[in-house]
């Protein structure tokens, strides 16, 4: 697979998860569909806005460079193969691995420390002493009175957003070499929209000559006797 395609290809699976990312951190902000939920009654992980910035801003601009990297324009051929494009892609997609960074970090620390409710009168962290061992617990979920449902809520929405930046990671990744052969090397498709400028330039000449050759066999020949 040349860069340009690769180019693409990873551009539009990273687009689909910044949203999935933006998407998730938004129903973190509403549990139980409702929105009437303050900083007092939700986890403070959530308003770091680890999913809309980071896997999902963050993640989004390399994903839509990596495919205009993988297109065609003025940066195609004109531009060395497509090159300041996939240098722009190369950038973008570093930005990319830092957002997703931040989002897993962020997401592991939210699922370790669990959620924020109200148990036994008080609003607290109240799973954050077992490290993470409540995840094997379902029974203890329901201890929470408020918000209803939280910490299914959360483990559900927080390990989607970890499962979500780790393939952010892992293309954005990719995206970088992928990119740095671009730039180096250009696109393999640079051969192929080359020739296709060569025939085009030929058919012109192919049709005006056609239709006089017929003409000249067609049109009697005159002789003086």
């Amino acid at each position: 697979m040349c860069t340009g395609k690769c180019a693409r290809c990873v551009g539009l699976s990273l687009i689909p998860l910044s949203l999935v990312c933006i998407l998730a951190n938004t129903l973190l902000l509403v549990p139980n569909g409702k929105t009437t939920w303050t900083k007092e009654n939700l986890t403070s992980q959530v308003w770091y806005m680890a999913g809309f910035i980071g896997g999902g801003l963050m993640v989004l601009c390399p994903g839509i460079a990596a495919v205009r990297a993988g297109g065609k324009g003025c940066c195609g051929v004109g531009c060395c193969g497509n090159r300041c494009r996939m240098l722009r892609s190369v950038f973008s997609s570093a930005f990319g691995v830092l957002g997703a960074i931040y989002c897993l970090a962020v997401s592991g620390a939210a699922l370790q420390i669990g959620p924020k409710c109200f148990m036994n009168g008080k609003w607290d962290y109240h799973f954050k002493g077992t490290s993470g061992a409540y995840l094997r617990n379902q029974s203890q979920w329901d201890l929470c009175e408020e918000p209803p449902h939280v910490v299914a809520w959360n483990v559900t929405l927080f390990s989607l957003l970890v499962a979500a930046s780790c393939l952010e990671i892992v293309l954005c990744g990719i995206q970088l070499v992928n990119g740095t052969l671009g730039v180096f090397c250009g696109d393999c498709r640079e051969k192929e929209v080359g020739q296709r400028g060569v025939d085009l330039e030929r058919e012109p000449a192919r049709s005006w000559l056609l239709p006089r050759f017929l003409f000249s066999a067609g049109r009697p020949s005159l002789r003086l006797h």
